[in-house]
């Protein structure tokens, strides 16, 4: 019995690699969404635009978008924003959700670096946020005409990310080449 005792780490072991190799090819940005197929999350928020705005699902109801998730202190926002601004002056309809973050600080930054946004909702606090299950900034999600959620990604959209996730699909859903 006591030989036996001698294998169960080195069994353990065998069982532990098997599982952390079955995970090598696993993209650690590719985060699942339970949201993926379903609605978009109904809210009703200011935009970051006007004070007195306020702002809900409805409001972009009927046309393909993306909705980026956007703040002045997510440094990755800042890499991501050129790449935005491009999508936009190409017809792609974007809209922000503001998170977390100060408004006044939020529309000087749209300012200084150009605002793709058709409007932006301001989620002061984060519970829309919180109801998307946002990790952090960026996040971006493709919503279609009906308000379903079909795509979902974390971290920067660049052209590289575009091509392979999101321009087939955008393409799909609106039957506009980009």
């Amino acid at each position: 019995m006591n030989r036996l005792a001698l294998f169960i780490p080195l069994a353990l072991f065998a069982a532990l690699s098997v599982v952390l190799l079955l995970g090598l090819d696993k993209d650690p940005q590719e985060l699942p969404s339970a949201l993926v197929g379903e609605p978009f999350p109904e809210f009703f928020l200011p935009r970051l635009e006007g004070d007195q705005a306020i702002v809900s699902r409805e409001d972009f109801r009927g046309q393909v978008l993306l909705v980026n998730v956007w703040a002045t202190w997510c440094f990755a926002c800042r890499i991501e924003h050129q790449k935005l601004n491009s999508l936009a002056e190409q017809g792609v309809v974007i809209v922000g959700l503001n998170y977390k973050d100060q408004r006044a600080e939020a529309k000087l930054w749209l300012y200084e670096r150009g605002n793709p946004y058709q409007f932006n909702i301001f989620d002061a606090e984060g519970s829309l946020g919180i109801d998307l299950g946002v990790y952090g900034a960026p996040e971006t999600y493709l919503v279609d005409g009906d308000g379903i959620i079909r795509h979902r990604r974390v971290g920067v959209v660049d052209d590289r990310i575009w091509d392979a996730e999101f321009k087939a699909l955008y393409q799909e859903l609106t039957g506009v080449s980009q």
